[in-house]
C-alpha cells in the first residue's frame, strides 16, 4: 500500500491509500459521509488482487485530507476534487462510491459541461440513488450530531456504533474503529476521541437536504445519472433504509441503463456489513463491462 497526495487546487490536497500495480486501470473509491477512506475494509486489497488499481480516497474534511477553512462542502466541491484527481491518473478510472461518494461521482460525470470528455469508464452507486428515504438520511444525521464532543475511550466509540448498526456483530477488536478517530485534547486538556471529519460540515449538508430542497436535488440528481454514458451499477443493501426497493425501482425506470445488485442482510453500510459479497458484485461489474471496451 502507498499513501498518495492530490492537490486538487491550490495548496488543498486530498489524500488517498493506492493499492496494486499503477500501471493496471484504475478504481476511485469514494466514501460516505462522515467516513474515510478506511471504511471499505479489504474491498481497495482485493480489487487490486484482481487487476485493478485501487486508490481509496479521504474527501475533503474527512480523514487525512484537508479541511475547508471556507466551509466549502457542497456537492460541487465534492465533484470538483473528483475531476482534478480523476484528471492527474494516467488512465481514466472507474468510479465507486458509496452514499455521499456515489453522489460525487453522478455529478462529477453526469453534470461535465458542454464538450468536455468522459472523466470515468464506469460509475458504481453504493446504496445511493437520485430519491433517497428522508428516514434513513435523518438517521445518518442524527448519528453524526450525537457525540460531537468525543468519547473517552474506543470501548465507548463501539457502543456508539453499535447502537447505530444493531444489525451488524459488535467487533472485538476497535483498531479499525481508531483509524476513523482522532485523539486529541478537549477544552479542559483531557484526552478525547473525536470523529474523522470537520464538524461544520454536518450543517451545511443538513441545510442542502432541507425538506424545502428535496425536489430540486432529486431532480438535478436525475438529470445527472439519465446524461450517464457509462456503465453504471447500483449494489443496494438488501435492508437499507435509505435505497428501498421502491426508490431503487423508481431509479432503474427512469434510467433503464443502469444495473442494478441487492446485497443480502447489508443495510446503508453495504462494503462494512457484507464486504465479501459487496467486493464480488463491484469485481464482476467491472471485469464483465470494462471487457469489452
Amino acid at each position: 500500500m502507498t499513501v498518495l497526495r492530490f492537490e486538487t487546487e491550490p495548496d488543498f490536497f486530498v489524500e488517498a491509500d493506492a493499492y496494486g500495480d499503477p500501471t493496471n486501470p484504475p478504481v476511485l473509491l469514494l466514501h460516505g459521509g462522515g467516513q474515510t477512506r478506511h471504511s471499505w475494509g479489504d474491498t481497495a486489497r482485493h480489487v487490486a488482487d484482481a487487476g485493478w488499481y485501487a486508490l481509496a480516497l479521504d474527501a475533503r474534511g474527512h480523514g487525512d485530507s484537508d479541511w475547508s477553512a471556507a466551509q466549502q462542502y457542497d456537492i460541487e466541491h465534492l465533484a470538483a476534487d473528483l475531476r482534478a484527481i480523476a484528471g492527474q491518473l494516467d488512465q481514466k478510472p472507474a468510479l465507486v462510491g458509496a452514499s455521499m461518494g456515489g453522489m460525487t461521482a453522478l455529478i462529477a460525470e453526469g453534470e461535465r459541461s458542454g464538450g468536455m470528455p468522459s472523466i470515468c469508464t464506469a460509475i458504481v452507486l453504493v446504496d445511493i440513488a437520485p430519491r433517497t428515504e428522508q428516514r434513513g438520511i435523518e438517521r445518518i444525521f442524527a448519528f453524526m450530531s450525537r457525540n460531537q464532543d468525543g468519547f473517552a475511550n474506543l470501548d465507548e466509540a463501539a457502543t456508539a456504533v453499535a447502537t447505530y448498526l444493531p444489525h451488524r456483530p459488535r467487533p472485538k477488536d476497535t483498531s479499525r474503529l481508531e483509524k476513523n478517530l482522532r485523539l486529541r485534547k478537549d477544552a479542559a486538556g483531557n484526552p478525547r476521541y473525536y470523529w474523522h471529519w470537520d464538524p461544520a460540515m454536518l450543517a451545511r449538508w443538513q441545510q442542502s437536504t432541507a425538506p424545502d430542497r428535496t425536489t430540486a436535488n432529486e431532480e438535478r440528481l436525475y438529470r445527472a445519472a439519465q446524461s450517464l454514458t457509462v456503465p453504471t451499477l447500483i449494489v443496494r443493501g438488501g435492508i437499507s433504509d435509505v435505497v428501498s426497493e421502491k426508490v431503487m425501482a423508481e431509479f432503474l425506470d427512469a434510467v433503464p441503463h443502469v444495473q442494478s445488485v441487492s446485497v443480502a442482510n447489508a443495510g446503508h453500510m453495504v462494503a462494512g456489513d457484507s464486504n465479501h459479497a459487496f467486493t464480488l458484485a463491484v469485481i464482476d461489474f467491472l471485469n464483465g463491462e470494462l471487457a469489452n471496451q
